[in-house]
């Protein structure tokens, strides 16, 4: 396994959630890694954020690392659930929110029952 790999492997190993995105969850550096950022922020997730604009094995290697082209990239417990796309229909439909719950990491539920009131 290269390093980039297995750094990527121990990130998402020691923490229960983590965003590959462009920039940081206090500054994005792209719409999309902004939207999903938004999200998590919103609703109270507490996660890890990787900045990928700041090491490039790490921003060539998670694309190789989930076999998935785009970056934001969410880790739930170990697991890629998806990008931006993805997030959002999760989040409109309730699939994060169940996510979230399965796996004992706290979110605040009004928050993200605002958000589908929002979009609905």
């Amino acid at each position: 396994m290269t390093d980039a790999k297995n750094r990527i492997e121990e990130t998402v190993k020691a923490h229960d959630v983590v965003l590959y995105m462009k920039g940081t969850k206090e500054m994005p550096q792209c719409g999309f890694s902004s939207r999903v950022a938004g999200v998590l922020n919103y609703i109270g997730v507490d996660y890890t954020d990787v900045n990928v604009l700041a090491d490039e094995e790490i921003r060539s290697g998670i694309k190789e690392y989930s076999d998935w082209p785009t970056i934001p990239q969410l880790y739930i417990k170990g697991e890629f659930v998806g990008g931006c796309d993805i997030i959002t229909e999760m989040t409109l439909s309730g699939e994060l929110d169940g996510m979230f719950e399965q796996h004992s990491i706290t979110f605040d539920k009004a928050a993200a029952d605002k958000i589908r009131e929002a979009n609905g």
